[in-house]
């Protein structure tokens, strides 16, 4: 078996997994998104934080899954400087929807949705994905995401809807205000990411009912937007990915019964799956 280096990139974070001759190494980078580095960006970051960990090693395939890799312009960014800096290598770049997808199903037909900051979706066939339902983005969409969840938290925060107890604790957890927690999310970069922190507050307080309500609406809403658009999804398992699947396994199992669906896998993070698969 060749050397092969696998990628799974987020914005702030990359996991990398060496193979060869059947040993793995795993490295961590800072996350690789050309909307974010422009190439020169890129490659210095490769320079100084991949290329001397991987010592001699020769790869002869590099398989990068990364967030923002629909957008055509990215992955030729992106392909330009992994062949720059891995000259004898097969390039491969594909979406982190791919990765999900790969990872979760592996070369079995099935629904594959990501369920962490953001939130996506698809039907894979086993080969590629087939269908995808369209992600918006976390101001217009990314149901049961968690900046999804973590905006429902401040909007019952901000609105005094929780009871006592909870407002209580919120207080006590974030130690922030109304003033700050608005110039956040409308005037400072990153408001996604901001308002998913808010989601640890409901895998913290489990079992009050409305940190339960927050939770199945929604995750349901999730379902019924996206899950239940596809006729596939009654045939074929339901299998998610992402800190927030993780975390909230119970729930999908729940809705899963509740929708007379199979609950397939449900995964943290991706790379064992694609260590499988491309092994």
């Amino acid at each position: 078996m060749s050397t092969i280096l696998i990628a799974d990139s987020g914005s702030t974070k990359c996991e990398w997994c060496l193979i060869s001759k059947g040993n793995k190494k795993k490295i961590t980078t800072t996350g690789i998104s050309p909307y974010f580095l422009n190439a020169e960006q890129i490659e210095d970051l490769f320079q100084k934080q991949l290329i001397p960990k991987l010592k001699d090693a020769v790869v002869k395939e590099v398989h990068f899954y990364g967030t923002g890799l629909s957008n055509q312009n990215n992955v030729t960014i992106l392909k330009t400087v992994l062949k720059k800096t891995f000259k004898k290598a097969k390039i491969l770049v594909e979406t982190d929807l791919t990765a999900a997808a790969r990872a979760l199903c592996g070369k079995e037909k099935g629904i594959a949705c990501i369920l962490g900051t953001g939130s996506n979706s698809c039907f894979y066939n086993g080969r590629k994905i087939i269908k995808n339902s369209p992600g918006i983005g976390f101001i217009l969409g990314d149901e049961g995401s968690g900046s999804y969840l973590g905006k429902k938290v401040i909007q019952h925060y901000l609105y005094q809807t929780f009871d006592e107890e909870l407002m209580t604790s919120f207080k006590k957890r974030f130690l922030t205000t109304p003033t700050e927690i608005l110039e956040n999310v409308y005037k400072k970069p990153m408001a996604n990411r901001y308002l998913a922190s808010f989601a640890i507050f409901l895998a913290e307080n489990r079992g009050h009912y409305m940190i339960e309500n927050i939770i199945e609406d929604g995750l349901n809403d999730f379902f019924f937007t996206h899950i239940y658009k596809y006729k596939e999804s009654w045939t074929h398992p339901i299998n998610f990915i992402g800190s927030v699947a993780y975390g909230f396994k119970d729930v999908l199992q729940e809705l899963c019964n509740g929708y007379e669906l199979e609950l397939g896998k449900v995964m943290k993070a991706p790379m064992k799956g694609l260590i499988e698969y491309h092994s």
